[in-house]
């Protein structure tokens, strides 16, 4: 899917919501990023610099299409792409070993990936994107295959990342993960921007201004007894 003047600004420290649905054009701007694809024109700029090979190890990043090699041990695998990304292997291998023990997954060092469950592949992947220490960490739908349990884990690390100084780009169509976790976002459909800004601005451009009201009590009471005791654009503004 190609891309049409689609021009955003993600803000250092933030984690930045990309949305639309699927075929919108989201995975063809990340790969531009990561630079899989090469854009046929416009520019990238990256911590103030424009877009280099020299910043492929200063991103993160977990494809939609898990990427693992099946046949390879946990602890191979995770040394193995540690150093791609231009860590020594006594530091991917000392990495490794404490995202390992931080996820409480050391049995599963000596396992082939084949051997791992969905989800479990899944938390391996997540910490091959982020144990090289990315400034840039750029996450396509990465709560795919995860039980609620896991992705509570995964969320509160994505959190702590931020909290680091990451710049996290997370791309998904369910408004419920954006709800919770972002701090801006962009949407895409049809390879055009539709509207970018950040949560709070985007609720307050777009909301309705249509409010449901729910009485619970009695009918009879004097105007002043109300209370007002919740109040929600869209949802439920109940009054007692």
């Amino acid at each position: 899917m190609a891309l049409d003047h689609v021009t955003l600004a993600i803000p250092q420290q933030t984690i930045f919501g990309l949305l639309g649905p699927n075929g919108a054009g989201k995975t063809t701007l990340i790969r531009i990023i990561n630079q899989i694809i090469n854009a046929d024109s416009g520019s990238v700029s990256i911590f103030g610099e424009r877009l280099q090979p020299k910043h492929i190890g200063t991103i993160g990043y977990l494809p939609e299409e898990r990427g693992l090699y099946k046949k390879l041990k946990v602890g191979e695998q995770l040394i193995y792409l540690a150093q791609l990304k231009g860590l020594s292997r006594k530091d991917a291998t000392e990495k490794s070993k404490a995202w390992i023990k931080k996820f409480e997954i050391t049995d599963w060092w000596t396992k082939k990936v084949e051997d791992l469950s969905k989800g479990m592949a899944q938390k391996v992947q997540f910490i091959s994107t982020v144990m090289h220490e990315p400034k840039l960490i750029i996450l396509d739908e990465p709560f795919s295959g995860f039980d609620p349990v896991n992705a509570q884990l995964i969320t509160k690390e994505i959190l702590e990342l931020k909290e680091r100084g990451c710049t996290i780009i997370f791309s998904t169509h369910r408004m419920e993960t954006v709800e919770d976790l972002c701090d801006h976002i962009a949407l895409i459909n049809k390879s055009k921007k539709v509207l970018e800004g950040s949560k709070k601005q985007v609720k307050e451009n777009y909301r309705s201004n249509i409010f449901m009201v729910e009485h619970k009590g009695d009918f009879n009471l004097p105007p002043e007894k109300y209370e007002l005791i919740e109040q929600k654009n869209l949802e439920d503004t109940h009054y007692k």
